[in-house]
């Protein structure tokens, strides 16, 4: 036990607190002990994570060495995009945690997971020009979170035919986590225990989850971290991303606490404002070299962003929708905007290796090797715009050595050597007059190079008309053609045969439809 604090309006008292605790160590130790399941303990380094791992180490811990038989499994997620000091922390929390606890004889094996290059942040963003999250388009968590532990988890009941995971959520996270936690009791099997309704062969051990925010605090300050943290560092950091710069242990409804910080993603546009990175910034001038990731992530969280977007879906396709013209009984027919422009997706890169460049410069000695953006991901990226996008400049190691006035040295071997070069996409450019002419043949180009070094060019005239059809039309014919085929089935699933008949006979498209006319 360390030093006293002093506590308000707690629903039970220290003593009973204490009592509770010695409850769940002993609870914690039967279950371990009952069965070979492994453990995955979800670690995230936050506050709730860290008490439930304090928890579980100090109670296997006390038991004799012989009953300390299964390993538990320490999982954290990096998701690469992390709050850089939060990323620090836990990756030493991390080291810390193996190290310790092969020296002490407690069978913990920490395991940092990372999602796959073709997952990242930057490889979809920058390189697919997926726009920044939103709501209604959350592409980054399945990616980023829920892959990578699944994965792991999903590799370790194959192992072993079942697993139980322990996680430190909490009903007073929120209203909704609450709601949630009370609907998983129906399948609850012991004291904390429940199976995952969501996954199969799996329990969830929730061992904090009745703990208030004051508690998991209490606990945390009051009994030592078993493995050589200091969780007055963890206070502090979390006091940092607090606005006012406090963390109180005593609250009512008026005082703000530690509970409403919340760590995550640098890049999350998914809410209105990174407001701990705000505060570890106002709050500390040694957190200053961050700024430049803060104002990256501002300029992404742009709502209206259609000058920024394709007209068009990834795959060349035009997709409309129907929706209400707002103050109007009425409809409109719109156009749904597709991946970033090949001008942004260049421009977000330049933008991410400035922040990392100038990060690096300003950063305290320990993260001045910052990296926003692995060398893996660039070459993904490299492969993306080459590739799937034919833009055969070559764009990203020429924008690499401008911003950081060094050579781009690409992991993959030849990458780039079978394709043209900046010379002939700037002597296009300059003969097509029309940018959606100019993008035809850039990909007409690209796809005969890369059929070229085939023994076999079994398909390359379904690539080349299938060029013709998403990147022949100039912009406004393409969207009155793509309105057109939305009327035709409209009047046709309404059986209206005479609209269907008058919309059909209009007059071809211009040059634009122009196509193989043989396949000799």
């Amino acid at each position: 036990m360390t030093e006293t604090v002093e506590l308000k309006n707690f629903q039970r008292s220290v003593p009973e607190f204490v009592e509770a605790l010695k409850a769940l160590t002993t609870e914690i130790q039967e279950l371990y002990c009952q069965d070979q399941l492994p453990w995955i303990v979800g670690y995230s380094g936050g506050k709730d994570s860290t008490a439930v791992l304090q928890l579980v180490w100090n109670a296997i811990a006390a038991l004799p060495v012989e009953k300390r038989t299964k390993t538990i499994h320490v999982i954290t997620t990096d998701t690469m995009v992390e709050n850089p000091v939060v990323s620090a922390w836990v990756s030493k929390s991390l080291e810390q945690v193996g190290k310790s606890a092969q020296e002490k004889g407690i069978p913990i094996e920490p395991i940092l997971l990372k999602p796959a290059v073709k997952d990242t942040f930057w490889v979809n963003l920058i390189g697919k020009g997926y726009p920044a999250p939103r709501q209604g388009f959350r592409w980054c968590t399945e990616r980023l979170k829920i892959k990578p532990s699944d994965n792991y988890i999903r590799e370790k009941i194959r192992e072993s035919g079942e697993v139980i995971l322990v996680l430190g959520t909490r009903k007073a996270e929120s209203a909704s986590r609450a709601a949630l936690m009370e609907k998983h009791r129906n399948w609850r099997v012991f004291s904390h225990l429940n199976y995952n309704p969501s996954r199969p062969n799996s329990l969830i051990y929730t061992p904090i989850e009745d703990w208030r925010t004051d508690e998991v605090w209490l606990y945390l300050m009051q009994w030592q971290n078993p493995w050589g943290n200091n969780n007055k560092d963890l206070f502090a950091m979390y006091r940092g991303a607090t606005a006012d710069n406090e963390c109180p242990l005593v609250v009512d409804t008026s005082t703000p606490s530690c509970g409403s910080s919340r760590f995550g993603c640098w890049v999350c546009t998914l809410v209105s404002a990174d407001k701990s990175m705000e505060a570890m910034i106002q709050n500390d001038e040694e957190k200053e070299w961050m700024q430049p990731l803060l104002d990256l992530r501002n300029e992404l969280d742009v709502e209206d962003d259609l000058d920024r977007r394709d007209f068009r879906r990834r795959q060349g396709q035009i997709q409309l929708y129907e929706r209400d013209v707002d103050g109007l009984d009425a409809k409109e027919i719109v156009n749904i905007p597709g991946p970033y422009t090949k001008q942004w997706r260049e421009e977000w890169l330049r933008r991410v290796l400035q922040a990392q460049t100038i990060a690096r410069q300003n950063a305290p000695t320990e993260m001045q090797g910052i990296e926003l953006i692995a060398i893996e991901e660039l070459s993904e990226i490299r492969r993306i715009w080459l590739e799937e996008f034919h833009e055969f400049d070559d764009a990203l190691p020429r924008i690499y050595s401008e911003v950081t006035e060094q050579d781009f040295i690409d992991p993959r071997p030849n990458a780039g050597s079978t394709h043209l070069g900046l010379d002939e996409w700037s002597i296009l450019e300059e003969i097509c007059d029309d940018p959606m002419h100019f993008e035809l043949m850039t990909r007409l180009l690209s796809t005969e190079r890369r059929f070229q070094t085939m023994s076999r060019r079994v398909g390359i005239i379904d690539a080349l008309e299938k060029h013709f059809e998403t990147s022949s039309r100039p912009k406004e014919e393409a969207i009155d053609n793509a309105h057109l085929n939305w009327n035709i089935k409209k009047a046709a699933k309404a059986g209206d045969v005479e609209t269907v008949k008058q919309l059909t006979d209009k007059p071809a498209p211009s040059w634009a439809d122009l196509k193989f006319k043989g396949r000799g």
